[in-house]
């Protein structure tokens, strides 16, 4: 589950960054595009977060950095964990790739991969303490919407990408168009 989170969080960044970078010259004081996303992803979670679990302004206050917490360590796990990749898949097209560089990259991938359990779980166990049964699967459940809200823009997303009259392109798993 968190896995789907974030590469739906990654491919939505990219995808705000790439319509971002178009908007900003270059030298512009804007946000870096990537950041700015985040940014909006946080504060979307943020500002729903206390009316959706139904907590009182104290738990808010106490929960505020706790959640941040979670997000920037999701956030940073996924960005290692892609850099590491792009830079392994970078070296195998280029032909650049070296038997002792792609095994550091690869142990970068797998030390995040293991790590990143462990951090989220910790995470979780936090905001979990500062709240009732009802309100941890509260959270639970708030998490999936906003992972789906970010699914539904994605797919946006890619709709608006398309040219006029071009069908979406089939994942091979979808039936068939009917006539």
């Amino acid at each position: 589950m968190i896995r789907r989170f974030l590469a739906a969080l990654l491919v939505v960044t990219a995808a705000v960054a790439s319509a971002q970078e178009s908007s900003h010259p270059p030298g512009s004081e804007g946000r870096r595009p990537r950041e700015e996303a985040f940014r909006m992803i946080d504060a979307y979670f943020v500002s729903n977060l206390q009316e959706g679990l139904g907590i009182t302004d104290e738990q808010f206050v106490r929960l505020l950095p706790l959640v941040k917490r979670l997000q920037s360590d999701r956030r940073q796990h996924a960005q290692r964990r892609q850099r590491a990749l792009h830079e392994i898949r970078r070296m195998l097209q280029s032909g650049e790739a070296t038997e002792s560089r792609i095994e550091e990259l690869l142990r970068e991938v797998k030390a995040v991969e293991s790590e990143e359990p462990l951090a989220l779980r910790r995470d979780r166990e936090a905001i979990d303490a500062g709240l009732s049964p009802l309100q941890q699967a509260k959270f639970r459940i708030f998490e999936l919407e906003v992972e789906r809200k970010i699914r539904d823009l994605m797919m946006q997303m890619r709709g608006q990408g398309r040219p006029p009259g071009r069908a979406r392109p089939r994942s091979g798993n979808e039936p068939s168009p009917r006539p």
